[in-house]
């Protein structure tokens, strides 16, 4: 991506860590939420890739067009798959943006802008709306009588807050590259 290196590493490190830690969760014994992991793991290895700073390494025009070919076909299953679940909604979105950045960083590699503003800015206010409902999913609401009961049984990669806090982050870190368009 176009911007300084620093926090195009640190967004690349945000990126694969999440991806990482989604494909931990492809393990879980709830099929709907290995389904959603897997796309999410794609999502966040394909930023990560995507963020890693034109300073240290610009890629080929042909990886931009495998990026469009991925992310075509994640925007496809993830339309394909939001008939039965909403959230594959944000997937789509999400893909469809990767598709755009592909588009845009191919047409004007080493610079900034080039992309539509229009198309931009409602991407940009979709993630920026994104992560602040992510955020607040992920504050705790204690109720009257309430009571904090650890889980038994359940593995550290099927805690629902961590996929929380992992789709935050990938949301965030989309908002941060699609400043760089």
């Amino acid at each position: 991506m176009h911007g300084p290196a620093s926090p195009g590493w640190l967004l690349v490190a945000l990126c694969a860590l999440t991806g990482g830690y989604c494909l931990l969760r492809m393990r879980s014994a709830v099929e709907e939420q290995r389904r959603a992991a897997g796309g999410e793991a794609l999502m966040g290895f394909g930023m990560a890739a995507m963020a890693v700073p034109a300073a240290v390494a610009v890629p080929p025009r042909w990886a931009w067009v495998a990026y469009v070919v991925v992310f075509g076909a994640a925007a496809l299953r993830a339309l394909w798959t939001a008939r039965t679940s909403a959230h594959h909604l944000h997937h789509l979105v999400g893909a469809v943006a990767m598709v755009y950045m592909a588009v845009v960083m191919a047409a004007s590699p080493g610079s900034h802008g080039g992309g539509s503003p229009v198309l931009t800015g409602t991407l940009l206010l979709y993630f920026a709306g994104y992560v602040l409902w992510a955020g607040v999913r992920l504050m705790p609401v204690a109720g009257p009588g309430s009571v904090n009961v650890a889980r038994g049984g359940t593995g550290w990669g099927d805690r629902p807050e961590v996929a929380r806090a992992c789709r935050l982050s990938m949301g965030i870190g989309m908002f941060a590259m699609l400043l760089t368009v």
